[in-house]
């Protein structure tokens, strides 16, 4: 067979070919922009010639600190593209963590949102390895700045080549892209993802029992292009030809459920955080919602409640997905087999709030205490994979050690695994609670939880307790309203008919917000601080 390689440009050249007259529709700061890829294939040709002008060279790192737009897209492609490595970086991070990220990745370039500059003046001068930056602004004059060279990334384009190839002799297991964790613990860990891995993983983001992504689709990625690359939409999306919607800086969910409405999106993708928000604006408000045929969810366990409103109230198909850094991101997707259907509604549901099964391609194992488990829905262990777009070190990271042995990625997630190969997703190995020698899950807890109508958000964290080693404590945000019609007392006998006694939450606290990362995940080690002052003298 051909040797051919698998290059992220050739996506977007597949796009300018086959695809030229579809759309991309993108929300920046000050209009709505609306390109064919016709359009955007030549502007990220003229990005890529002003680059190699900028003396950008093969595996040189670009970075970018920006929302979801069309700009953002066409770095996507232009950076790898050109044999560069494409560095999307995560905005909500510490300013310490930011300098941190750019200097370890040694950027040469970075893109900047305009009200992302500030912070960037803010923290340049400790920046080692960044020789210029380039301003993303739909204004004709540049902000007043003190940090040199800047440039307009409009003007760049206006000079630049429309012609400009992509490279072709690029070894496809060449870094293309390269992502930084969000820093739960410790500085964040780069991970570099090759062109054969994207291009792998953006099949498999096209196969009928994954997303199914396709070119009749119209795909708002919700999730942000610094997280994941969105989860690695923008380069499936491109390739099939489905049009993207790219709904901007800071959005709300008002913009996304009006989105939803006016561009008859029909495959959105974000963390439950985000899908908590949306439905409550479906709720509050009156949209069309019809064309939607999925809901991806992902970055951290969905709440059954939360799917059931969705699909229930709303008739919105909602599925759950698992995956991470390391993973590109995509590892499961829940989706019912065909024998399936037979099963009861609440049956069905029960299966749809696990995470799925593997996705073709990948491998797996659970190990636990005395190896790997029995496949009965009930044995825990930690979660091991390989495959074709799954990291095997961090970049430049002594840590690498810890997470990659053996040629297998250790997730640090706890799972079960039923007799259909159904991951259920347990806990983090971190966020176990362990109560007098046996295991709590801290998610099994909260999901229960989040299924009580009066529930907004539910954390539940272990505290320290002399007898039994630690016991869960609920932390509850309620709905707007509903703040003194609800108790402690309320919480407990719901959950009560659903776990031992001793699962129960020794503690139900009530808070106006849970802290979350800054990827919309809890932040269970901030949350803790918080709760043990409940519990001080002073709290």
């Amino acid at each position: 067979m051909m040797q051919v390689p698998l290059l992220v440009g050739s996506l977007l050249e597949h796009a300018e070919q086959f695809f030229s007259k579809k759309e991309v529709i993108s929300q920046t700061h000050d209009k709505l922009h609306r390109f064919t890829y016709g359009e955007i294939g030549q502007r990220t040709r003229r990005l890529m010639s002003t680059l190699n002008e900028l003396g950008i060279k093969n595996g040189d790192r670009i970075g970018t600190l920006a929302w979801n737009h069309h700009r953002h897209l066409e770095i996507y492609f232009a950076a790898p593209g050109m044999g560069a490595v494409l560095h999307t970086i995560n905005i909500r991070l510490s300013p310490e963590d930011i300098i941190y990220i750019i200097n370890h990745a040694e950027d040469k370039v970075l893109f900047i949102d305009e009200d992302i500059l500030p912070l960037i003046e803010h923290i340049h001068t400790h920046l080692t390895t960044v020789e210029a930056f380039v301003v993303m602004t739909d204004k004709a004059e540049l902000p007043d700045s003190t940090i040199q060279p800047l440039y307009s990334y409009e003007e760049l384009l206006s000079i630049g080549d429309p012609n400009y190839e992509f490279a072709k002799d690029i070894d496809e297991n060449q870094p293309a892209g390269m992502c930084y964790t969000s820093a739960t613990t410790g500085k964040p860990k780069g991970v570099v993802y090759s062109h054969r891995a994207i291009v792998l993983h953006s099949y498999a983001l096209g196969l009928v029992d994954t997303a199914a992504i396709s070119e009749s689709d119209v795909s708002m990625p919700v999730v942000p292009q610094f997280h994941v690359n969105a989860w690695g939409t923008p380069f499936a999306c491109t390739w099939f030809g489905s049009t993207q919607v790219m709904p901007g800086p800071r959005f709300t969910p008002k913009r996304l459920a009006e989105f939803i409405e006016r561009f008859k999106v029909t495959i959105t993708a974000g963390v439950p955080t985000i899908w908590l928000g949306l439905l409550k604006e479906l709720e509050q408000g009156n949209y069309d919602t019809s064309s939607l045929r999925a809901v991806l969810c992902g970055g951290s366990a969905a709440p059954l409640g939360l799917i059931k409103a969705f699909e229930e109230k709303h008739k919105i198909p909602f599925y759950h997905a698992y995956g991470a850094t390391e993973t590109t991101p995509l590892v499961t997707i829940s989706r019912l087999k065909s024998y399936q259907q037979n099963l009861s509604k609440e049956e069905k549901f029960a299966e749809r709030a696990r995470q799925g099964i593997l996705v073709p391609g990948l491998q797996m194992k659970v190990v636990g205490n005395n190896g790997e488990i029995e496949w009965n829905g009930k044995e825990m262990g930690e979660l091991l994979l390989k495959g074709p777009w799954i990291a095997d070190e961090y970049y430049n990271d002594a840590r690498s050690d810890d997470a990659f042995i053996e040629g297998w990625f250790h997730t640090g997630d706890v799972v079960t695994v039923d007799e259909e190969g159904t991951i259920k997703i347990v806990d983090r190995t971190k966020d176990l609670i362990k109560s007098g020698g046996e295991w709590i899950s801290s998610v099994e807890i909260e999901n229960a939880i989040m299924a009580h109508d009066a529930v907004f958000e539910a954390s539940v964290v272990a505290i320290p307790d002399e007898k039994w080693q630690e016991r869960p404590v609920a932390c509850v945000v309620l709905h707007e309203g509903l703040e003194e019609k609800v108790t402690k007392e309320n919480i407990l006998a719901f959950l009560t008919p659903h776990f031992p006694k001793w699962w129960l939450p020794d503690d139900v606290l009530f808070f106006e917000e849970i802290p979350k990362s800054s990827v919309g995940k809890f932040l269970k080690r901030e949350l803790r601080e918080q709760v043990k002052a409940r519990y001080s003298p002073q709290g």
